[in-house]
């Protein structure tokens, strides 16, 4: 028990090292990109590269997700402050919202697409 504690503690802090190096190189450069975005591009290269395997990081990861709605519950109270912008406006936000979903599934569905028919193709027969 102790020790697989131990492996998510590291897992999570190996995955917040990322999000911190991520926020460290965008301060420093001065780039208009958020800091977690810049970590994860970072995970992803070392992962392509074979540096990292992604079982590695599977446990934190996992726990992440899992616990996913407790990162959002402070900004969806904030929102309670907006009542009457959202009585107004919400039709457009949530056209926005809906709208990019739909962009961001059809996008991931043609990237896995095209990635299962590349990974055919080259595959001996």
């Amino acid at each position: 028990m102790f020790r697989r504690g131990l492996r998510l503690f590291a897992e999570l802090a190996a995955l917040a090292a990322f999000w911190w190096l991520g926020g460290w190189i965008a301060g420093v450069t001065g780039l208009p990109i958020p800091g977690g975005v810049i970590g994860l591009a970072l995970l992803l290269v070392l992962f392509a590269c074979g540096a990292i395997r992604p079982a590695l990081l599977k446990g934190g990861a996992g726990l992440l997700l899992a616990e996913m709605l407790l990162f959002f519950i402070p900004a969806l109270m904030s929102l309670l402050d907006y009542g009457q912008l959202l009585r107004s406006e919400g039709w457009k936000i949530l056209l926005v919202i809906m709208c990019s979903t739909l962009l961001v599934m059809l996008a991931t569905a043609f990237a896995v697409e095209w990635m299962c028919r590349w990974r055919t193709a080259r595959e001996p027969r």
